[in-house]
C-alpha cells in the first residue's frame, strides 16, 4: 500500500507548527484531524477530514528501502 504524508510547514500560520505525518491514508487522515483540533484549535468535521485528504502526497520510495 502506497503511504501518504502531510507537513504543517505546506500551510504555515502563527504556531509555527513543524508537524510532518506519514503513514496509511486512514491513519494519517485520523491523526491529522486530531492535531488540528488539538493544536490547531479546528473543529473536526467531514469537510475537513475532505479537504486534509486532498492535500495528502504520496511518499516516492527509494531506491533498496523495500520493506517487504
Amino acid at each position: 500500500m502506497t503511504r501518504k504524508w502531510i507537513d504543517c510547514r505546506d500551510f504555515p500560520d502563527d504556531t509555527g507548527c513543524t508537524l510532518y505525518l506519514s503513514g496509511e491514508e486512514d491513519h494519517v487522515l485520523r491523526a491529522v484531524a486530531e492535531h488540528a483540533v488539538s493544536f490547531h484549535g479546528m473543529e473536526d468535521t467531514p469537510e475537513l477530514r475532505d479537504k486534509f485528504r486532498g492535500m495528502l502526497k504520496e511518499e516516492k520510495e527509494e531506491a533498496g528501502t523495500s520493506r517487504a
